[in-house]
Protein backbone atom coordinates (compact mmCIF):
# COMPACT_ATOMS: atom_id res chain seq x y z
CA UNK A 1 0.00 0.00 0.00
CA UNK A 2 1.34 3.39 -0.86
CA UNK A 3 2.16 5.25 2.38
CA UNK A 4 1.01 8.60 1.04
CA UNK A 5 -2.43 7.33 0.09
CA UNK A 6 -2.81 5.38 3.32
CA UNK A 7 -2.09 8.51 5.34
CA UNK A 8 -4.44 10.61 3.21
CA UNK A 9 -7.14 7.99 3.60
CA UNK A 10 -6.87 8.00 7.38
CA UNK A 11 -6.99 11.78 7.54
CA UNK A 12 -10.03 11.83 5.28
CA UNK A 13 -11.88 9.24 7.32
CA UNK A 14 -11.18 11.06 10.56
CA UNK A 15 -12.69 14.15 8.99
CA UNK A 16 -15.73 12.17 7.90
CA UNK A 17 -16.84 11.52 11.44
CA UNK A 18 -20.25 10.38 10.29
CA UNK A 19 -18.80 7.60 8.20
CA UNK A 20 -19.08 4.21 9.93
CA UNK A 21 -18.25 0.71 8.85
CA UNK A 22 -20.65 -2.03 9.74
CA UNK A 23 -18.31 -4.65 11.11
CA UNK A 24 -19.25 -7.28 13.64
CA UNK A 25 -16.50 -6.01 15.94
CA UNK A 26 -18.21 -2.63 16.31
CA UNK A 27 -21.80 -3.29 15.29
CA UNK A 28 -23.71 -5.79 17.41
CA UNK A 29 -26.51 -6.00 14.82
CA UNK A 30 -24.27 -8.18 12.64
CA UNK A 31 -23.75 -11.84 13.39
CA UNK A 32 -20.16 -12.28 14.63
CA UNK A 33 -20.17 -15.86 13.34
CA UNK A 34 -21.33 -15.04 9.81
CA UNK A 35 -19.18 -14.58 6.73
CA UNK A 36 -18.57 -10.89 5.98
CA UNK A 37 -18.87 -9.71 2.35
CA UNK A 38 -17.83 -6.17 1.51
CA UNK A 39 -18.96 -4.34 -1.63
CA UNK A 40 -20.38 -1.15 -3.06
CA UNK A 41 -24.05 -0.53 -2.32
CA UNK A 42 -24.96 -0.49 -6.01
CA UNK A 43 -22.96 -3.63 -6.78
CA UNK A 44 -24.41 -5.70 -3.95
CA UNK A 45 -27.95 -4.82 -5.07
CA UNK A 46 -27.55 -6.45 -8.50
CA UNK A 47 -30.15 -9.21 -8.92
CA UNK A 48 -27.61 -11.97 -9.50
CA UNK A 49 -25.81 -10.92 -6.31
CA UNK A 50 -28.89 -10.93 -4.11
CA UNK A 51 -29.93 -14.25 -5.70
CA UNK A 52 -26.63 -15.99 -4.91
CA UNK A 53 -26.72 -14.65 -1.35
CA UNK A 54 -30.24 -16.04 -0.88
CA UNK A 55 -29.22 -19.40 -2.32
CA UNK A 56 -26.27 -19.60 0.07
CA UNK A 57 -28.42 -18.76 3.06
CA UNK A 58 -30.82 -21.53 2.07
CA UNK A 59 -28.03 -24.00 2.87
CA UNK A 60 -28.16 -22.84 6.49
CA UNK A 61 -25.08 -20.64 6.25
CA UNK A 62 -25.07 -17.01 7.41
CA UNK A 63 -23.84 -13.88 5.66
CA UNK A 64 -23.20 -10.31 6.74
CA UNK A 65 -23.56 -8.13 3.65
CA UNK A 66 -21.57 -4.94 4.28
CA UNK A 67 -22.65 -2.32 1.76
CA UNK A 68 -20.65 0.91 1.46
CA UNK A 69 -21.79 3.89 -0.56
CA UNK A 70 -20.04 3.87 -3.92
CA UNK A 71 -18.28 7.22 -3.46
CA UNK A 72 -16.80 6.11 -0.13
CA UNK A 73 -15.89 2.55 -1.05
CA UNK A 74 -12.16 2.82 -1.79
CA UNK A 75 -11.33 4.93 1.25
CA UNK A 76 -13.48 2.82 3.56
CA UNK A 77 -12.00 -0.45 2.35
CA UNK A 78 -8.44 0.88 2.63
CA UNK A 79 -9.12 1.98 6.21
CA UNK A 80 -10.46 -1.47 7.03
CA UNK A 81 -7.39 -3.11 5.51
CA UNK A 82 -5.04 -0.76 7.36
CA UNK A 83 -6.80 -1.52 10.65
CA UNK A 84 -6.74 -5.29 10.11
CA UNK A 85 -10.55 -5.42 9.81
CA UNK A 86 -10.93 -6.30 6.15
CA UNK A 87 -14.02 -8.36 5.35
CA UNK A 88 -13.62 -12.05 4.56
CA UNK A 89 -14.75 -11.53 0.95
CA UNK A 90 -13.85 -8.26 -0.77
CA UNK A 91 -15.41 -7.17 -4.08
CA UNK A 92 -13.24 -5.18 -6.46
CA UNK A 93 -12.65 -4.65 -10.15
CA UNK A 94 -9.17 -5.41 -11.47
CA UNK A 95 -8.27 -1.78 -12.10
CA UNK A 96 -5.41 0.52 -11.18
CA UNK A 97 -6.98 1.24 -7.75
CA UNK A 98 -6.48 -2.39 -6.79
CA UNK A 99 -2.73 -1.80 -6.58
CA UNK A 100 -3.37 0.28 -3.48
CA UNK A 101 -4.56 -2.85 -1.69
CA UNK A 102 -1.39 -4.89 -2.41
CA UNK A 103 -3.36 -7.93 -3.50
CA UNK A 104 -0.46 -10.37 -3.37
CA UNK A 105 0.32 -9.53 0.26
CA UNK A 106 -3.24 -9.32 1.55
CA UNK A 107 -5.43 -11.65 -0.50
CA UNK A 108 -5.38 -15.31 -1.49
CA UNK A 109 -4.10 -16.28 -4.92
CA UNK A 110 -6.73 -18.59 -6.37
CA UNK A 111 -4.79 -20.41 -9.10
CA UNK A 112 -5.54 -23.88 -7.75
CA UNK A 113 -9.24 -23.54 -6.95
CA UNK A 114 -11.47 -26.23 -8.45
CA UNK A 115 -13.56 -23.77 -10.47
CA UNK A 116 -10.69 -22.18 -12.41
CA UNK A 117 -11.08 -24.48 -15.42
CA UNK A 118 -14.73 -23.41 -15.75
CA UNK A 119 -13.80 -19.76 -16.38
CA UNK A 120 -13.83 -18.51 -19.95
CA UNK A 121 -10.45 -17.40 -21.26
CA UNK A 122 -11.36 -13.71 -21.28
CA UNK A 123 -12.80 -13.80 -17.74
CA UNK A 124 -9.70 -15.55 -16.42
CA UNK A 125 -7.40 -13.10 -18.21
CA UNK A 126 -9.23 -10.15 -16.68
CA UNK A 127 -8.63 -11.47 -13.16
CA UNK A 128 -5.00 -12.50 -13.65
CA UNK A 129 -2.12 -10.27 -12.52
CA UNK A 130 1.17 -9.67 -14.31
CA UNK A 131 2.73 -12.67 -12.56
CA UNK A 132 -0.01 -15.04 -13.70
CA UNK A 133 -1.84 -15.20 -10.38
CA UNK A 134 -5.63 -15.38 -10.29
CA UNK A 135 -6.74 -12.64 -7.91
CA UNK A 136 -10.44 -13.34 -7.56
CA UNK A 137 -13.54 -15.09 -8.79
CA UNK A 138 -15.13 -13.04 -11.59
CA UNK A 139 -18.77 -13.00 -10.60
CA UNK A 140 -20.45 -10.32 -12.64
CA UNK A 141 -22.21 -9.44 -15.86
CA UNK A 142 -19.92 -9.17 -18.85
CA UNK A 143 -20.11 -7.59 -22.27
CA UNK A 144 -18.17 -7.15 -25.49
CA UNK A 145 -17.30 -3.63 -26.56
CA UNK A 146 -16.73 -2.97 -30.22
CA UNK A 147 -18.13 -1.15 -33.23
CA UNK A 148 -21.85 -1.85 -33.56
CA UNK A 149 -23.11 -1.03 -37.04
CA UNK A 150 -26.47 -0.86 -38.81
CA UNK A 151 -26.56 -3.77 -41.24
CA UNK A 152 -29.47 -2.34 -43.24
CA UNK A 153 -27.75 1.00 -43.80
CA UNK A 154 -24.57 -0.84 -44.77
CA UNK A 155 -26.45 -3.12 -47.17
CA UNK A 156 -28.38 -0.22 -48.72
CA UNK A 157 -25.05 1.44 -49.48
CA UNK A 158 -23.33 -1.73 -50.71
CA UNK A 159 -21.03 -1.87 -47.69
CA UNK A 160 -19.91 -4.74 -45.51
CA UNK A 161 -18.00 -4.92 -42.24
CA UNK A 162 -14.44 -3.65 -42.29
CA UNK A 163 -11.49 -5.96 -41.63
CA UNK A 164 -8.69 -3.37 -41.63
CA UNK A 165 -8.19 0.25 -40.64
CA UNK A 166 -8.03 1.27 -44.31
CA UNK A 167 -11.34 -0.46 -45.02
CA UNK A 168 -12.96 1.18 -42.01
CA UNK A 169 -11.82 4.61 -43.13
CA UNK A 170 -13.26 3.88 -46.57
CA UNK A 171 -16.63 2.93 -45.01
CA UNK A 172 -16.66 6.24 -43.10
CA UNK A 173 -15.88 8.24 -46.23
CA UNK A 174 -18.61 6.48 -48.19
CA UNK A 175 -21.27 6.99 -45.52
CA UNK A 176 -20.36 10.65 -45.12
CA UNK A 177 -20.76 11.20 -48.87
CA UNK A 178 -24.28 9.74 -48.61
CA UNK A 179 -25.21 12.23 -45.88
CA UNK A 180 -25.11 9.65 -43.08
CA UNK A 181 -23.10 10.27 -39.92
CA UNK A 182 -20.63 7.37 -39.90
CA UNK A 183 -20.08 7.20 -36.13
CA UNK A 184 -22.20 8.43 -33.24
CA UNK A 185 -19.47 9.79 -30.95
CA UNK A 186 -21.05 11.02 -27.68
CA UNK A 187 -18.41 13.56 -26.70
CA UNK A 188 -20.66 15.32 -24.18
CA UNK A 189 -19.95 13.49 -20.95
CA UNK A 190 -19.15 10.02 -22.30
CA UNK A 191 -15.61 8.81 -21.73
CA UNK A 192 -15.25 5.13 -22.55
CA UNK A 193 -14.61 5.25 -26.29
CA UNK A 194 -10.95 6.29 -26.23
CA UNK A 195 -9.87 3.42 -23.99
CA UNK A 196 -10.92 0.97 -26.71
CA UNK A 197 -8.29 2.45 -29.01
CA UNK A 198 -5.67 2.45 -26.26
CA UNK A 199 -6.19 -1.17 -25.18
CA UNK A 200 -4.14 -2.77 -28.00
CA UNK A 201 -1.20 -0.46 -27.35
CA UNK A 202 -0.71 -1.78 -23.84
CA UNK A 203 -2.35 -5.21 -23.93
CA UNK A 204 -0.13 -6.23 -26.86
CA UNK A 205 3.03 -4.78 -25.31
CA UNK A 206 3.05 -5.18 -21.51
CA UNK A 207 6.57 -3.76 -21.39
CA UNK A 208 5.19 -0.40 -22.50
CA UNK A 209 2.63 -0.57 -19.68
CA UNK A 210 5.32 -1.37 -17.13
CA UNK A 211 7.51 1.51 -18.28
CA UNK A 212 4.59 3.94 -18.33
CA UNK A 213 3.55 2.92 -14.82
CA UNK A 214 7.14 3.25 -13.60
CA UNK A 215 7.26 6.80 -15.03
CA UNK A 216 10.10 5.80 -17.35
CA UNK A 217 8.20 6.87 -20.49
CA UNK A 218 5.19 9.03 -21.31
CA UNK A 219 2.37 8.78 -23.83
CA UNK A 220 4.37 11.15 -26.01
CA UNK A 221 7.06 8.46 -26.33
CA UNK A 222 4.57 5.98 -27.80
CA UNK A 223 3.92 6.47 -31.55
CA UNK A 224 0.58 4.63 -31.42
CA UNK A 225 -0.80 7.21 -29.00
CA UNK A 226 0.01 9.96 -31.47
CA UNK A 227 -1.45 7.88 -34.30
CA UNK A 228 -4.71 7.43 -32.38
CA UNK A 229 -5.09 11.14 -31.64
CA UNK A 230 -4.26 12.01 -35.25
CA UNK A 231 -7.02 9.67 -36.41
CA UNK A 232 -9.52 11.11 -33.92
CA UNK A 233 -8.64 14.67 -34.93
CA UNK A 234 -8.94 13.85 -38.63
CA UNK A 235 -12.21 11.95 -38.18
CA UNK A 236 -13.75 14.87 -36.30
CA UNK A 237 -12.59 17.40 -38.89
CA UNK A 238 -13.99 15.28 -41.73
CA UNK A 239 -17.37 15.07 -40.03
CA UNK A 240 -17.25 11.34 -39.34
CA UNK A 241 -18.67 12.00 -35.86
CA UNK A 242 -21.40 14.26 -37.21
CA UNK A 243 -21.99 17.97 -36.75
CA UNK A 244 -23.05 17.81 -33.10
CA UNK A 245 -20.71 15.29 -31.44
CA UNK A 246 -19.75 17.82 -28.78
CA UNK A 247 -23.42 18.12 -27.80
CA UNK A 248 -24.19 14.41 -28.04
CA UNK A 249 -24.41 12.60 -24.70
CA UNK A 250 -25.53 9.29 -23.23
CA UNK A 251 -29.23 9.96 -23.72
CA UNK A 252 -28.74 10.82 -27.39
CA UNK A 253 -27.04 7.64 -28.61
CA UNK A 254 -30.20 5.56 -28.95
CA UNK A 255 -32.08 8.11 -31.03
CA UNK A 256 -29.10 8.65 -33.34
CA UNK A 257 -28.89 4.92 -34.05
CA UNK A 258 -32.56 3.96 -34.08
CA UNK A 259 -33.41 6.81 -36.44
CA UNK A 260 -30.61 5.97 -38.85
CA UNK A 261 -28.96 9.35 -38.43
CA UNK A 262 -25.76 7.53 -37.48
CA UNK A 263 -24.65 4.15 -38.81
CA UNK A 264 -22.21 3.07 -36.09
CA UNK A 265 -21.15 3.62 -32.50
CA UNK A 266 -18.44 2.28 -30.18
CA UNK A 267 -20.27 0.64 -27.26
CA UNK A 268 -21.09 -2.76 -25.67
CA UNK A 269 -23.76 -5.35 -26.42
CA UNK A 270 -25.71 -5.13 -23.14
CA UNK A 271 -26.46 -1.46 -23.92
CA UNK A 272 -28.83 -2.62 -26.65
CA UNK A 273 -30.84 -4.53 -24.01
CA UNK A 274 -30.80 -1.84 -21.33
CA UNK A 275 -30.82 1.55 -23.07
CA UNK A 276 -31.64 1.19 -26.76
CA UNK A 277 -35.16 2.20 -27.82
CA UNK A 278 -36.53 0.94 -31.13
CA UNK A 279 -37.31 3.47 -33.84
CA UNK A 280 -36.97 3.11 -37.57
CA UNK A 281 -34.38 0.47 -36.72
CA UNK A 282 -34.34 -2.08 -33.89
CA UNK A 283 -31.47 -3.83 -32.13
CA UNK A 284 -31.96 -6.73 -34.54
CA UNK A 285 -30.70 -4.45 -37.32
CA UNK A 286 -27.23 -4.18 -35.76
CA UNK A 287 -24.13 -6.32 -36.00
CA UNK A 288 -20.66 -6.18 -34.49
CA UNK A 289 -17.22 -5.59 -35.93
CA UNK A 290 -13.97 -4.42 -34.28
CA UNK A 291 -13.25 -0.86 -33.23
CA UNK A 292 -10.76 0.83 -35.52
CA UNK A 293 -8.92 3.81 -34.05
CA UNK A 294 -5.56 3.62 -35.81
CA UNK A 295 -3.85 1.57 -33.09
CA UNK A 296 -4.52 -1.98 -34.34
CA UNK A 297 -4.57 -2.63 -38.07
CA UNK A 298 -7.17 -5.39 -37.83
CA UNK A 299 -9.15 -3.71 -35.06
CA UNK A 300 -9.95 -4.59 -31.48
CA UNK A 301 -12.72 -5.56 -29.07
CA UNK A 302 -12.66 -4.90 -25.35
CA UNK A 303 -13.73 -7.64 -22.99
CA UNK A 304 -15.98 -6.90 -20.05
CA UNK A 305 -14.90 -5.31 -16.79
CA UNK A 306 -15.67 -7.83 -14.08
CA UNK A 307 -16.22 -7.49 -10.35
CA UNK A 308 -14.08 -10.03 -8.53
CA UNK A 309 -14.69 -11.80 -5.25
CA UNK A 310 -11.37 -11.75 -3.39
CA UNK A 311 -10.55 -13.61 -0.17
CA UNK A 312 -8.71 -11.82 2.64
CA UNK A 313 -5.60 -13.81 3.45
CA UNK A 314 -5.69 -13.03 7.18
CA UNK A 315 -9.37 -13.76 7.66
CA UNK A 316 -10.19 -16.17 10.52
CA UNK A 317 -12.89 -17.50 8.17
CA UNK A 318 -10.62 -17.89 5.13
CA UNK A 319 -11.63 -21.51 4.50
CA UNK A 320 -15.30 -20.61 4.71
CA UNK A 321 -14.74 -17.70 2.34
CA UNK A 322 -13.05 -19.99 -0.18
CA UNK A 323 -15.98 -22.39 0.13
CA UNK A 324 -18.37 -19.51 -0.54
CA UNK A 325 -16.52 -18.82 -3.78
CA UNK A 326 -16.85 -22.51 -4.68
CA UNK A 327 -20.57 -22.22 -4.05
CA UNK A 328 -20.86 -19.19 -6.32
CA UNK A 329 -18.84 -20.94 -9.04
CA UNK A 330 -21.00 -24.08 -9.06
CA UNK A 331 -23.06 -24.34 -12.28
CA UNK A 332 -26.26 -25.30 -10.46
CA UNK A 333 -25.98 -22.09 -8.46
CA UNK A 334 -24.71 -19.51 -10.94
CA UNK A 335 -27.21 -20.65 -13.54
CA UNK A 336 -30.01 -19.83 -11.12
CA UNK A 337 -28.49 -16.47 -10.21
CA UNK A 338 -27.86 -15.40 -13.83
CA UNK A 339 -31.11 -16.73 -15.26
CA UNK A 340 -32.36 -14.21 -17.84
CA UNK A 341 -29.44 -11.81 -17.26
CA UNK A 342 -28.02 -10.28 -20.45
CA UNK A 343 -24.33 -11.08 -20.28
CA UNK A 344 -21.53 -12.74 -22.16
CA UNK A 345 -20.73 -16.01 -20.40
CA UNK A 346 -18.11 -15.76 -17.67
CA UNK A 347 -18.30 -19.50 -16.92
CA UNK A 348 -18.09 -22.24 -19.53
CA UNK A 349 -21.08 -23.91 -17.94
CA UNK A 350 -23.28 -20.82 -18.08
CA UNK A 351 -26.51 -21.68 -19.91
CA UNK A 352 -29.32 -19.52 -18.54
CA UNK A 353 -27.94 -16.08 -19.39
CA UNK A 354 -28.95 -14.17 -22.51
CA UNK A 355 -26.22 -13.68 -25.10
CA UNK A 356 -26.81 -11.24 -27.91
CA UNK A 357 -26.98 -12.51 -31.47
CA UNK A 358 -24.57 -9.74 -32.40
CA UNK A 359 -21.87 -11.22 -30.17
CA UNK A 360 -22.61 -14.82 -31.14
CA UNK A 361 -22.41 -14.00 -34.84
CA UNK A 362 -19.07 -12.24 -34.35
CA UNK A 363 -17.59 -14.98 -32.13
CA UNK A 364 -14.73 -15.88 -34.48
CA UNK A 365 -13.72 -12.24 -34.95
CA UNK A 366 -13.96 -11.59 -31.22
CA UNK A 367 -11.76 -14.59 -30.45
CA UNK A 368 -9.13 -13.28 -32.87
CA UNK A 369 -9.13 -9.61 -31.86
CA UNK A 370 -10.42 -9.25 -28.29
CA UNK A 371 -8.17 -7.65 -25.67
CA UNK A 372 -8.73 -7.66 -21.96
CA UNK A 373 -9.68 -4.19 -20.72
CA UNK A 374 -6.27 -2.63 -20.16
CA UNK A 375 -6.05 1.15 -20.52
CA UNK A 376 -8.65 2.22 -17.97
CA UNK A 377 -7.92 -0.62 -15.57
CA UNK A 378 -4.13 -0.91 -15.54
CA UNK A 379 -2.64 2.49 -16.34
CA UNK A 380 -1.78 4.18 -13.06
CA UNK A 381 -3.38 7.61 -12.92
CA UNK A 382 -5.76 6.92 -15.79
CA UNK A 383 -8.90 9.03 -15.55
CA UNK A 384 -11.47 8.34 -18.24
CA UNK A 385 -13.10 11.72 -17.65
CA UNK A 386 -9.85 13.64 -17.96
CA UNK A 387 -8.88 11.74 -21.11
CA UNK A 388 -12.27 12.54 -22.63
CA UNK A 389 -11.98 16.19 -21.60
CA UNK A 390 -8.59 16.53 -23.29
CA UNK A 391 -9.92 15.05 -26.53
CA UNK A 392 -13.07 17.17 -26.24
CA UNK A 393 -10.87 20.27 -26.06
CA UNK A 394 -9.03 19.19 -29.19
CA UNK A 395 -12.34 18.73 -31.01
CA UNK A 396 -13.77 22.02 -29.77
CA UNK A 397 -10.74 24.22 -30.36
CA UNK A 398 -8.86 24.06 -33.64
CA UNK A 399 -5.93 25.73 -31.86
CA UNK A 400 -5.44 22.66 -29.65
CA UNK A 401 -3.11 20.41 -31.62
CA UNK A 402 -2.56 16.68 -31.35
CA UNK A 403 0.75 17.40 -29.62
CA UNK A 404 -0.92 19.67 -27.08
CA UNK A 405 -3.68 17.14 -26.45
CA UNK A 406 -1.07 14.43 -25.89
CA UNK A 407 0.78 16.68 -23.46
CA UNK A 408 -2.44 17.29 -21.53
CA UNK A 409 -3.09 13.55 -21.31
CA UNK A 410 0.38 13.03 -19.84
CA UNK A 411 0.05 15.94 -17.43
CA UNK A 412 -3.30 14.70 -16.10
CA UNK A 413 -2.08 11.11 -15.77
CA UNK A 414 1.15 12.04 -13.99
CA UNK A 415 -0.60 14.43 -11.60
CA UNK A 416 -3.13 11.75 -10.71
CA UNK A 417 -0.37 9.19 -10.14
CA UNK A 418 1.42 11.63 -7.85
CA UNK A 419 -1.76 12.18 -5.84
CA UNK A 420 -2.05 8.43 -5.44
CA UNK A 421 1.53 8.26 -4.19
CA UNK A 422 2.49 5.85 -6.96
CA UNK A 423 6.10 4.73 -6.90
CA UNK A 424 8.36 6.60 -9.32
CA UNK A 425 6.11 9.67 -9.66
Amino acid sequence: MKKKLALATIVLLVALAALTVALAACNPTLDPNALNILGKTSDLAKPYMTEIFDLYRQTGKKLNIIAVEDSEYETTALKMLHDGKMADVFLHFHNADLELFDAEANFCMLNDEQWVSDLTDSAKAYCTDADGNLLGLPYWESSVSGCYYNTKIFADNQLDAAATQEEFNARCRSLKRKGITPICWPADGCSWMIQFGMDPIFADNPDLLDKLNANEITYADIPQMTAMLEWLDSAEQHGWFGDDALKTGWDDISEALSSGKAAMTFIWDTWFYTDFTDGKYTKDDFALMPVFMNTAETGTYEGGNLNMMMVYKNSPRKDEALEFLNFCATPANYNVAFNGISTVSVFRGQTTNIQSKMVLDAAASIAAHERVSTASTKIIGYSADKVANAVHSMFANTHVSVTQCLKQLDTDRINEAKELGAKGF
